[in-house]
């Protein structure tokens, strides 16, 4: 059969559309739509891990020390406000999802969303509760394409952004 003129390929071929130049078009697309057309801005505030004095079982910041401020833009979805009747009366919270554009993040502004950190948004301050990761770019998972922070309004006595 030295005929056959069917052999095997000695590679795979390349990714049919997810190579990286279609990777960083959707990049580049991504940042000018959330910058310049619909995004929101935030600020972000980090809080420094080794600065923070944190309980020695529990593992919770007792004193929590942030990390200079970071302007973000994102997409921001209004959850919108709840009422909760308990047995200490009637408690709102306001939460909301802030979703980020991963690359523009790690890459190009070096920041990572952790729990526990904290946004300004019109002229609130918000925890983040939640982080996950949706979406991933073309369905590969080395390839996160955004990341969805779930956020709930931060009282007064526990952030005040200064």
């Amino acid at each position: 059969m030295a005929d056959n003129k069917w052999t095997r390929a000695e590679a795979p071929p390349p990714p049919l559309f997810t190579g990286k130049k279609e990777k960083d078009l959707v990049k580049q697309i991504n940042d000018e739509l959330i910058e310049r057309v619909i995004g929101q801005t935030i600020i972000y505030y980090p809080i420094s891990r080794e600065a923070s004095d944190y309980h020695p079982i529990y593992g919770e910041a007792i004193n929590k020390t942030f990390l200079s401020p970071i302007k973000i833009n994102a997409l921001i979805e209004w959850t919108g406000t709840a009422t909760k009747t308990g047995p200490f009366g009637a408690d709102r919270s306001t939460s909301l999802k802030v979703h980020f554009h991963h690359r523009r993040l790690t890459e190009d502004q070096n920041v990572f969303v952790r729990e526990g950190d904290f946004i300004g948004y019109d002229d609130q301050y918000y925890e983040i509760v939640s982080v996950v990761i949706p979406k991933l770019l073309y369905g590969d998972p080395y390839s996160p394409f955004e990341i969805l922070a779930n956020c709930n309004k931060a009282r007064n006595n526990v952030f005040n952004g200064k």
